[in-house]
């Protein structure tokens, strides 16, 4: 009959454990920001050796595919979850079931009024926009025009975008003229732009909380003749192309990878029971003509291309 391991030569308590698996389940694989989160994602689960499975639907817009796979996962009993909800509310129900199995929630990029998440990793979006407004205020000086282009009116993503930069502005003497919703749309940016070109002659600079508006503000600008300064914001593949180009004059760039390996750090702290921030600021930066080449070719590395 074999002895029993003495206290000194117990397994260690790690490797008793069953493997962990984090379902991360996010709300398109079709775009390069999506890309990169899953590139995140997968790197905390080589760098922690657990395993890590990356879902999302065909489209943002696909909400009842997105809940399916949540669910899908939490029959599979993983051991937690990390979710980018495309619609919050909708989700809270699956969250709720997830909650009843035992499985541990992480929001990453987008947050839920959901009482019981263990975390909400994203972007600080209001201090994304306070970068937003240094940048101007630097540019312009004391008494510089600056008008907002902002995502939809009640979308929170854009309230604290644009409220740290105008916090910023209004601090450091400039005035903000105008502000002004165009959906995060390309084509509506232009025509809000268009539109405020002609109220006012004076602008000097020109936020918009993403880039899609700001590309599209760009081209009323550019259409008018006008030299204004011109901040976008995420970061996106085009818009800095569009800076390269010498065109779009900044964006504040998200850390799309940190999202995603931020997310499965803390997914995997929850479930080994240790303690959590309940909210994980991923960070921001400005990428301007004097970063933009590094910040392209890091994009390229990531997702392999």
């Amino acid at each position: 009959q074999e002895s029993q391991p003495s206290d000194s030569e117990q397994v260690p308590q790690q490797e008793a454990e069953e493997p962990i698996k984090i379902g991360v389940v996010v709300k398109a694989l079709n775009s390069d920001f999506w890309k990169t989160v899953e590139a995140g994602a997968k790197a905390a689960g080589k760098d922690l050796g657990i395993e890590v499975e990356v879902l999302g639907p065909s489209a943002e817009t696909a909400v009842s595919e997105q809940i399916d796979m949540i669910e899908d996962q939490i029959t599979k009993r993983v051991s937690a979850l990390a979710v980018a909800p495309s619609q919050p509310a909708s989700a809270i129900p699956v969250f709720d079931q997830a909650k009843a199995a035992g499985i541990p929630v992480v929001l990453i990029d987008t947050d839920a009024q959901w009482d019981d998440k263990v975390s909400f990793v994203g972007t600080g979006n209001y201090n994304g926009g306070k970068q937003a407004g240094e940048f101007i205020a630097e540019k312009l000086g004391k008494g510089g025009k600056v008008v907002i282009l902002r995502g939809a009116v009640g979308d929170p993503t854009h309230d604290e975008r644009s409220n740290g930069a105008i916090e910023v502005l209004k601090e450091k003497g400039l005035e903000v003229i105008d502000i002004q919703p165009a959906n995060s749309e390309r084509g509506l940016g232009m025509t809000v732009m268009e539109n405020m070109l002609q109220v006012h002659s004076d602008i000097q600079g020109m936020f918009a909380t993403n880039d899609e508006m700001a590309l599209g503000a760009l081209r009323a600008i550019q259409a008018a003749g006008k030299e204004i300064i011109t901040v976008g914001f995420d970061g996106s593949p085009d818009a800095l192309k569009s800076i390269e180009e010498g065109e779009l004059t900044a964006s504040v760039a998200q850390n799309s990878f940190n999202i995603g390996y931020q997310g499965v750090v803390a997914a995997v702290k929850a479930v080994r029971g240790e303690a959590v921030d309940k909210r994980i600021d991923t960070g921001t930066k400005i990428i301007s003509k004097d970063n933009v080449k590094e910040e392209q070719q890091k994009l390229k590395e990531i997702l392999g291309q």
